[in-house]
């Protein structure tokens, strides 16, 4: 293939971003609109970036050597991007291609003024805009200096900021590739960015233009305030006029300035309504054009708008897809799961399949739609009501949208007799009164562990067709079990004597959150003895100095990998760790130990909700340094103590609860009826963590019998990898192993998706209009400087915050404060051993709140950007009774 090192920007139509780059690609998508007028140009093209690199081999070395450093090290990969900047920028441009460009400067005025943009291959993308990671050079004036800043451009491939950012995203940097943009120069009277969607709030009604004097550049810079204008409906709703004291305008000879701008002009607007509007306009067509919201840079000059570049906002979050035109108001299901990472699209079709409601997808998530219950006044005040003891800030987002009376109409009252809201979530609705009896819980944990065996008895033969047609008929079994009235009778029963006892204790004996003590050591709560059983694990190995050795190399050679990992290297983990201990004094008793803890909870794993997460029994080294930590930080036996004690603190505060209630007038019935509601809460509170114990149970068989039959498709050569089919949906999944056919395409464009979700932060509400409002704490109790939350578990600690994102990487000591976004079951391991709990994502019933009370945790959750307010290491005070956290140093 002949390469073709330049094109004009109206040749630009097939040639994609690997040929002209993200910026080129848009500008030639902008060309053909009508009506959208984009300065002349041309595209040096990828091609001709190969050609210099071809020229300069020395940079495959320098290459070599950036890949190999710390990612960590900034001093190292400084110095080095601009030793390959110097390497490209002093690489002779060859004959030939000089020769094309100064062709096309010919053909588009070789003595005019250009602006020359550097458009790499990994920028201005649907799932990333790499914004300001390469240069722009403005007014560049003649052949020779054109020449000289294309070079400049294709160095900029290698700034320190590109190169760091490309190895925090896990780009090899071989694999990006840098075109040149060559635009004819406008020298405008105003210019600035238009956002076709509201870039805060992701409001995609609402479009904002920021505008200044002169070029774009005054704004970028930050060299001057915008005035900004924001409009609505195609009118102007608010307009924000700045001093505007500087501006940036081109020189004759080339190059740009700063210069004042006369006073008297420094406040006028720079664009008139009218102008606004008239570009709004213009940006609508530009976002129809390329199919979401754009940030468009423009200018205006002899009154006509030129648009000079067109990029994706990347920042907003995605929007589910609906078949009407009506407002739609959604309730994030990961804030309830307590699991707010992005999900592989086999995750969410599973999660969806085997859910009790309607769920819709955005950008990597779930969404339930309460739009229905929210505009029936009877069922919206339950539906508040129900939200708001679990996260008071989702009850607060819902409230927002309730006060703009135009957005969620309100309906009569819906006929009882007529079948439910089908997106209504789960729990709404009061379930039928249950006998205050140890054996319902029995009788129910008897029939989950029935069901999952049956589940396995039955799936171990199925195959190909016949296995998907198997799945889909024990999702219905599953919803079912999920489903069970006694079940959700018992779960009720527990939640609603822990609101009484909460709600009555704090009337009669003005004591906060007094159910937190007297759930200790609750019986049943499979959660909180996973927890207890890795005591247990640690006291068999702890005796073994040559099995704590060998558990600390393996550790260490996680961290290797992890820092691999991280470079974009994949390796073998540590799955193998457990044969290697048969060979040690007391290896074989080590393994036992493992191995039983993992047959009973080897199905769990951060995340357990996507079942593409890999699980403890797939990854048993995950366990080892949860494992060391025990076995550094406690004794033996610490695992019957911590319960016992646990136990007796429950005991004696039902003892002085009871006896302080005597007291009262009317004190004897008080306290009976308190006696009954702390019986009753004990029975069912530990169940509480049961159904979800199921659920995972139940996903783990899916999940082995699925790989079983990806492990097919490998073999037959559908697919490349077992792990490509977490890219599928279920029915995608079933339909390749009908055809024995995958399209190679939707893989690699869903593995590019799922890593642009990643870096999305999920609201805890979304509307139909894009807007995301995670809601906000409307209290004067909290002291200044404190960072408020929901208390989840009462009492006070004071101690080491330690920041933990990932749960492997926990290192954490006696006293220690857990701070982190969010946990789920498989973090409950790592509360045996810390004082205290904050998180940004929980509620009153999510199970890190269950476990926090369960071992007596002071715990407060729902704190908003915790993880990035407390830095790892600071002394914090957890105010788990009041709900705030204080920073002390």
């Amino acid at each position: 293939m002949t390469e073709q090192y330049v094109l004009d920007l109206q040749e630009i139509d097939g040639a994609g971003v690997e040929a002209v780059g993200g910026k080129g690609a848009h500008l030639g998508g902008l060309s053909r609109i009508e009506g959208i007028d984009v300065p002349d140009g041309f595209c040096v093209t990828t091609d001709a970036f190969r050609l210099i690199m071809a020229r300069t081999p020395s940079v495959d070395d320098l290459l070599d050597r950036l890949a190999r450093l710390d990612p960590d090290d900034r001093e190292g990969t400084r110095v080095l991007s601009a030793e390959i900047r110097q390497t490209v920028e002093e690489t002779a441009v060859p004959e030939d291609l000089a020769s094309a460009i100064t062709r096309a400067l010919a053909r588009h005025g070789d003595r005019a003024a250009y602006a020359v943009r550097s458009s790499a291959t990994a920028e201005d993308l649907p799932t990333a805009s790499f914004a300001g990671q390469q240069d722009t050079y403005l007014n560049v004036v003649g052949p020779a200096e054109i020449l000289r800043h294309v070079s400049r451009c294709w160095a900029s491939l290698f700034t320190e900021r590109a190169v760091t950012y490309r190895r925090r995203n896990g780009i090899d940097h071989r694999t990006v590739h840098m075109a040149v943009v060559v635009q004819r120069m406008v020298f405008p009277h105003a210019s600035g960015i238009l956002f076709t969607a509201d870039p805060v709030t992701g409001d995609r009604r609402t479009t904002t233009v920021d505008a200044g004097f002169g070029l774009g550049e005054a704004l970028v810079s930050g060299l001057v305030n915008p005035d900004v204008f924001m409009v609505r409906d195609g009118e102007v709703v608010t307009r924000t006029i700045a001093a505007k004291q500087r501006a940036v305008r081109a020189l004759p000879t080339g190059g740009t300035r700063e210069v004042e701008i006369d006073p008297r002009q420094q406040e006028l607007p720079a664009l008139t309504d009218e102008q606004v509007v008239r570009l709004v306009r213009a940006g609508r067509r530009i976002e129809a054009h390329f199919g979401r919201p754009q940030d468009i840079e423009w200018c205006l000059a002899d009154d006509g708008f030129r648009i000079v570049q067109s990029r994706p906002i990347t920042t907003l979050f995605p929007v589910p897809e609906r078949d009407d035109q009506e407002k739609h108001v959604y309730v994030s299901v990961g804030h309830q799961q307590m699991m707010t990472d992005a999900m592989k699209p086999l995750g969410l079709s599973m999660w969806r399949a085997t859910a009790m409601v309607p769920m819709h997808e955005a950008g990597g998530r779930l969404f339930v739609d309460v739009t229905g219950r929210l505009a029936s006044p009877a069922s919206r005040a339950g539906l508040l009501d129900l939200l708001g003891k679990g996260d008071p800030l989702v009850r607060d987002a819902l409230e927002t949208v309730l006060d703009r009376d135009d957005f969620v109409p309100s309906l009569p009252d819906p006929d009882p007799d007529l079948a439910p809201e089908p997106d209504r979530p789960p729990g709404d609705g009061a379930p039928a009164p249950i006998r205050t009896d140890p054996a319902v819980v029995t009788e129910l944990i008897g029939r989950s562990r029935a069901s999952v065996a049956a589940l396995e008895r039955d799936i171990r033969t199925k195959t190909g067709p016949e296995l998907f047609d198997f799945l889909t008929e024990a999702f219905e079994e599953h919803k079912r079990v999920l489903g069970d009235p006694l079940s959700m009778q018992a779960i009720m029963a527990g939640m609603e004597a822990t609101w009484w006892l909460n709600d009555k204790l704090w009337e009669w004996l003005g004591e906060k959150n007094a159910a937190d003590t007297l759930t200790l050591s609750a019986p049943d709560n499979i959660t909180s003895e996973m927890g207890l059983a890795l005591l247990d694990v640690a006291d068999v190995i702890r005796p073994w100095p040559e099995v704590v050795a060998f558990l600390q190399d393996v550790r260490d050679a996680q961290d290797a990998q992890d820092a691999q990992d991280a470079q974009g290297v994949r390796g073998v983990r540590g799955e193998g760790f457990l044969d290697g201990l048969a060979q040690l004094a007391g290896g074989p008793e080590a393994r036992d130990a493992v191995e039983a803890y993992l047959d009973r909870y080897g199905m769990r794993c951060v995340g357990e909700i996507d079942i593409t997460r890999p699980r403890w029994r797939e990854r048993p080294d995950t366990l080892v340094p949860l494992i060391l930590d025990n076995v550094r930080n406690f004794g033996p036996g610490a695992a019957e103590r911590r319960f016992e004690q646990g136990r007796q603190k429950a005991r004696e505060k039902e003892r002085d609860v009871l006896s302080r209630l005597r007291a009262l007038p009317d004190g004897d019935r008080k306290a009976e009826e308190t006696e009954r509601m702390i019986d009753r809460v004990r029975t069912f509170i530990g169940y509480r963590e049961y159904p979800k114990y199921g659920i995972v149970s139940r996903y783990f068989v899916y999940k082995r019998a699925l790989l079983a039959e990806a492990g097919r498709l490998v073999r037959a050569g559908v697919i490349a990898e077992q792990e490509d089919v977490f890219y599928l949906t279920f029915q995608e999944f079933r339909d390749a192993a009908s055809s024995h056919r995958v399209d190679d395409r939707i893989v690699r464009r869903r593995k590019e998706e799922f890593r642009s979700y990643r870096a999305l932060t999920p609201p805890r509400v979304l509307t139909s209009d894009g807007e995301a409002l995670s809601g906000a704490y409307r209290r004067d109790d909290v002291p200044a400087g404190a960072l408020a939350g929901l208390p989840v578990s009462a009492g006070t600690v004071e101690g080491r915050a330690r920041v933990v994102l990932d749960v492997s990487e926990a290192d954490l000591g006696p006293g220690d404060i857990l701070v982190t976004s969010f946990t789920d079951p498989s973090w409950s391991p790592l509360f045996v051993g810390i004082a205290g709990l904050v998180t940004e994502v929980g509620g009153l019933m999510t199970h890190g709140a269950v476990i926090a009370r369960e071992y007596g945790l002071p715990a407060v959750v729902g704190v908003e950007r915790a993880t990035r307010l407390i830095r790892d290491g600071q002394r914090i005070r957890v105010h788990g009774t009041d709900g705030y956290v204080e920073i002390l140093s």
